[in-house]
């Protein structure tokens, strides 16, 4: 046989599984939370802020449009309503 036949045979030291086991541990609780809270700020640093102008802005078309939403309901439920007590008069179940 050739060196490198030999040299291909060998097998890893006992030494080499031990260090496999290792890097295979999943690491502590502790760290892992660490690791959670290091991310964490380096994604909020990423994050583009609105401003102060952009937030009450947001703000105010947010409130608004939940005005003419609850308004609409409301003519809604009222149509409806109408309606009902027309036909139960109708009927004469009212």
């Amino acid at each position: 046989m050739s060196e490198n036949e030999k040299l291909e045979q060998v097998k890893p030291a006992k030494s080499d599984k031990k260090k496999d086991v290792k890097a295979d541990k999943k690491p502590g609780f502790f760290a892992r939370i660490g690791k959670w809270f290091k991310e964490l700020k380096s994604e909020l640093k990423k994050v583009q802020w609105p401003t102060k102008k952009q937030t009450i802005n947001n703000t105010v078309i947010v409130i608004l449009c939940c005005i003419v939403v609850g308004i609409c309901i409301w003519v809604f439920d009222a149509l409806a309503g109408s309606v009902i007590r027309a036909l139960l008069d109708l009927f004469g179940k009212g």
